[in-house]
């Protein structure tokens, strides 16, 4: 059976998991931490960075969540695709993927380190290390999901889309001039796949260092 070696509070792992839950892939999620230290041991060996999720498949390791989707696509098959078989259509689809890896979620994660490595550091002072640049995205998707037709899907952009925005807005909430931006949140946060991962998490909110808001 597949394996996903994770942490339910991580926005990466849920980003697999989006994918493993809405097509009912068999799988075991085992978690990282005290008492399970062969777990970290083997994400640790898994890639250069020793980052997680990692995806076990008998003697196939596939490390970084879009891989495992690709994975995913490839070798586990089920009502959704998560990236198009047109080539055409995957270069969008990988794309916007990257946007909301690399322009929401790890400015995002800035935020946080900074208050992870500076305690002291004011929860407000984090924030405006990532406001500008989260703003400047939260535009661009709005005007993006103008021409987007696929929001009942889920697809790669919904597996990447749905824990960056959960999370991001957490740090800069996205504003009153995105409507299809917040609308879009909404919707992503109510599909089955990505509410089963925002419920398992609940239990390590008070985890996250900028505090959980009591919105979601």
């Amino acid at each position: 059976m597949l394996a996903l070696y994770g942490h339910l509070f991580s926005s990466y792992t849920w980003k697999a998991l989006i994918a493993l839950y809405a097509n009912d892939t068999p799988f075991e999620f085992r978690g990282l931490g005290e008492g399970i230290e062969q777990n970290d041991a083997f994400v640790a060996a898994a890639g250069p960075s020793g980052q997680f999720p990692v995806l076990a498949d008998g003697e196939t390791t596939v490390f970084e969540a879009s891989s495992i989707i690709d994975y995913l696509d490839l070798r586990y098959p089920g009502p959704h695709r998560f990236v198009p078989t047109d080539p055409a259509e995957a270069v969008k689809v990988r794309m916007w993927d990257r946007v909301f890896d690399l322009h929401v979620m790890n400015v995002m994660q800035q935020a946080v380190a900074q208050k992870l490595r500076d305690p002291d550091c004011a929860v407000e002072q984090a924030r405006e290390l990532v406001r500008e640049r989260l703003l400047r995205t939260y535009g661009w998707i709005e005007n993006w999901l103008g021409g987007y037709t696929q929001r009942d899907a889920i697809t790669l952009v919904e597996c990447a889309a749905a824990p960056s925005l959960f999370y991001a807005d957490w740090v800069i909430e996205i504003p009153d001039d995105c409507p299809r931006l917040r609308a879009w949140r909404a919707h992503l946060l109510a599909l089955p796949p990505v509410e089963r991962c925002v419920d398992d998490a609940r239990q390590f909110r008070h985890y996250f260092p900028l505090g959980a808001p009591d919105r979601d």
